[in-house]
């Protein structure tokens, strides 16, 4: 036994040996040849090796491992011509690659059609788009700006959630079950202008990667989606500048090197200017009144040397309304991120990240000498370690941990006048989230993928503060937690999962299996985002919210690669949703945790996504068939009710034409079934007063949504580095009155009657935008 012993552990030592021997790696960092800025996703293989092949990672490092030898390296990626890198491997060996941005369309249709077949059928990764920015510019929307939240609820498997918002919902969960990152930074209301807007200047970002609940076990902390948007890093070889004019808003961003090939910087402004206009008039009650947002975005990088790169960078942005001196309101976010990225090895990368983000609203209300305020905040602390091993060819590791301090400041009022003052103030509160997480990504064969992670989670409550228990909606005591003091913890385990098969070269199957929970939760009134919502954590009363989903999904390639088409379909299981009691008011409330319920959810469905990516003519169709419902002890005779989000048909189309090298025309329709409602049963009179009564929650909807947007847009030649375009939009079409809101109250020409009356927005919204880079 003991020979036997010594000669495995001798053979396996000898293998250890020779294979360490053998193969020596490459690896460094991908750029663009004209900027300098990082590549993500480009494929770079080796000539003759079909399974030596690497992808660039979120910071463009790739690392591949071969014999000594000499070799060609091909590196392509869409929007760039290929590239071919000749190399002699004798130990290894750093080589930092450049790739040139492709002009000729017949080269771009080659690279469009080798990165599909490498990056999407195969591989295991489900519910993922990465989004086309030029695609993005291109999409009609409200006011003429490029918007990326817009053009995500394009996506099968997306919902809006209607005009003057923002928010949006991912198979079935709420709009603030959607984890929005800025450079790792949560951002916690990614709205400007009551949703209009969207936080995302576009000339400040790089990429964008959305996950429909399948996220790898680096994400975590939401239940439905994330959106991971990383800006750029700033042009290194030279100066550059561009923005664009419109009605009502205007943008500029400045990026150049601050030593060439070595260190860069980002700087972006965008500004409203409709209330500019408001103090042309010669009426004190308008003059006086304020309707404007701000947003900058700022970054910073500098090279150490060829494997250490430190970056910086920071978003800040505010809305203002006020209507004179009676009413105002004013919210904002504020992030930033210091990152360091290490090469430790030739197959192991490494990026520390120091994150910071705060939202908080804040409300005047004025009568007479009577002044209110009414505040809220959520602010956060974020310590990441993330590690990338490239094991071997076939299998990269993903592992790290972070830890993050929230403190949460519910709404505060305070109210007062010359001789009486009074506060109501809710207790500031304080949690703790840390996770450890590891990941792997393995070509099993020539046919299969697979990807599979585990993510633990912990979430305490930290003192000081008071913390009521309730039972059946009772108080039936109290915790306190000294400064410091750590109160109750949660622990979570995630398991993820996910497969592809290769049926044949244009065919794949996939399935997908994830658990996401989620520490903080949003609380609103209403089915869409508000800069008024407040986020809570975990309590003695408030759990994790949980949610598993299973997917399946089949993904075709047709017609040498010129369509793609997709369709998955899904099922989630949810746990600790929360609703309100009837008749809760989450403003008024002493403690908003008393007027809470807890049960559970279930959403399922169906997406089709077909999606044409070459010709004069390119586009995509979506469509989405769904179910989402809750059950919560207390609601709806605790049966099964469907959830506000529920939108069981959803379709959209999108057209974009080039008609000539300067004209381009884009169009997008969108059909969707409306939000279910609840709808006053009947009424009753008190002291002459009105009061509407409700028997069944949600148990109506709103009126169907539909509309079509067309835009056009002139693109003048380039001449001596100057670039600049025209477009033209108009939104609503054909004027559609969809509806916002409707109300119910007593008929004016019969009170024993009830008149239900519908508020719509726009009906059309023209737009001109001017747009200009040198």
């Amino acid at each position: 036994m003991q020979k036997t012993a010594l000669l495995i552990f001798f053979l396996a030592a000898f293998n250890i040996v020779t294979f360490s021997q053998k193969l020596f790696s490459i690896n460094g960092k991908l750029r663009d040849g004209g900027s300098g800025e990082t590549i993500i996703a480009a494929t770079i293989s080796v000539s003759g090796r079909k399974t030596a092949s690497a992808i660039s990672n979120d910071y463009g490092f790739y690392s591949l491992s071969l014999p000594a030898g000499k070799y060609t390296l091909k590196v392509s990626c869409i929007g760039y011509k290929p590239f071919n890198q000749p190399i002699f491997l004798s130990k290894d060996t750093l080589i930092n690659l450049s790739l040139e941005q492709a002009t000729d369309k017949g080269i771009l249709n080659t690279v469009i059609v080798n990165a599909t077949k490498k990056n999407d059928i195969g591989n295991p990764e489900m519910g993922f788009t990465h989004l086309d920015l030029k695609e993005i510019a291109t999409v009609p929307v409200i006011f003429g700006e490029a918007d990326i939240l817009k053009t995500l609820q394009l996506l099968p498997g997306v919902k809006s959630a209607g005009d003057g918002s923002a928010g949006f919902f991912v198979r079935g969960g709420t709009a603030g079950q959607n984890l929005i990152l800025l450079d790792e930074a949560p951002v916690y209301n990614a709205t400007h202008l009551f949703g209009f807007f969207s936080v995302f200047n576009s000339d400040a970002i790089k990429d964008v990667t959305f996950m429909k609940g399948n996220s790898p076990a680096q994400y975590g902390g939401r239940l439905a989606s994330v959106v991971d948007v990383k800006m750029k890093d700033g042009n290194d070889q030279k100066t550059e500048v561009s923005g664009g004019i419109g009605l009502i808003s205007s943008r500029v961003s400045v990026d150049g090197p601050i030593q060439k090939n070595k260190s860069s910087f980002l700087v972006t402004a965008r500004r409203t200017y409709a209330d500019l206009f408001l103090k042309l008039s010669n009426n004190k009650d308008i003059n006086g009144n304020q309707l404007y947002f701000y947003d900058i975005n700022l970054k910073a990088n500098y090279q150490l040397n060829n494997k250490s790169q430190l970056f910086a960078s920071g978003y800040f942005g505010k809305d203002k309304l006020g209507l004179g001196n009676q009413f105002g309101i004013d919210w904002g976010n504020q992030t930033g991120t210091l990152r360091w990225n290490y090469i430790a090895s030739p197959k192991l990368f490494s990026n520390t990240s120091l994150i910071y983000s705060n939202y908080k609203y804040n409300i005047l209300l004025t009568n007479d000498k009577t002044v209110f305020h009414i505040q809220s905040s959520i602010k956060d602390i974020n310590l990441k370690q993330d590690f990338e091993w490239h094991s071997n060819n076939k299998s990269i590791w993903h592992f790290g941990v972070n830890t993050i301090y929230h403190g949460i400041a519910p709404t505060r009022f305070i109210g007062g006048n010359d001789s009486d003052n009074y506060t109501q103030e809710k207790e500031t509160r304080f949690g703790w989230e840390n996770a450890l997480y590891t990941n792997n990504t393995t070509q099993i064969n020539s046919l299969i993928n697979i990807d599979y992670g585990l993510r633990v989670s912990a979430y305490s409550l930290l003192g000081q503060g008071n913390y009521n228990i309730y039972q059946n909606g009772q108080e039936t005591g109290m915790v306190s937690l000294s400064q410091g003091q750590m109160g109750k913890t949660y622990f979570n385990i995630e398991p993820r999962f996910s497969s592809s098969f290769l049926l044949n070269k244009n065919n794949s199957l996939k399935f997908a299996y994830a658990r996401n929970t989620q520490n903080l939760h949003l609380l609103s009134n209403s089915a869409s985002t508000n800069p008024t919502d407040q986020w809570i954590g975990d309590s003695y009363n408030i759990k994790p919210e949980i949610a598993d989903q299973i997917s399946i999904g089949i993904y075709k390639d047709l017609q040498n690669h010129h369509y793609e088409l997709s369709v998955e379909t899904y099922y989630k299981w949810m746990q600790n949703q929360i609703d309100y009691k009837d008749g809760a008011n989450l403003s008024t409330s002493t403690d908003v945790e008393s007027q809470l319920l807890f049960g559970k959810g279930r959403a399922y469905g169906i997406e089709f996504y077909l999606k044409k990516k070459q010709g004069r003519l390119t586009g995509w169709l979506s469509y989405t068939l769904s179910r989402t419902e809750r059950k919560i002890n207390g609601i709806n005779n605790n049966q099964w009710y469907d959830a506000t989000q529920d939108q069981t048909h959803n379709l959209a189309l999108v057209g974009i034409y080039k008609l000539s090298n300067n004209w381009s025309l884009s169009s997008n329709f969108v059909f969707y079934t409306g939000n279910a409602v609840s709808f006053p049963s009947g009424k009753y009179s008190i002291d002459n007063e009105t009061v509407f009564y409700y028997t069944q929650r949600n148990g109506y909807r709103m009126p169907d949504y539909h509309r079509l947007d067309l835009s056009a847009t002139y693109t003048r030649k380039k001449r001596k580095g100057f670039e600049s375009s025209w477009v033209f939009s108009l939104f609503n079409v054909y004027g559609r009155e969809n509806a916002y809101a409707i109300k119910f109250q007593d008929d004016p020409n019969d009170p024993s009657k009830t008149q239900a009356v519908q508020t719509s927005l726009f009906r059309w919204v023209p737009s001109i935008t001017y747009n200009f880079k040198f």
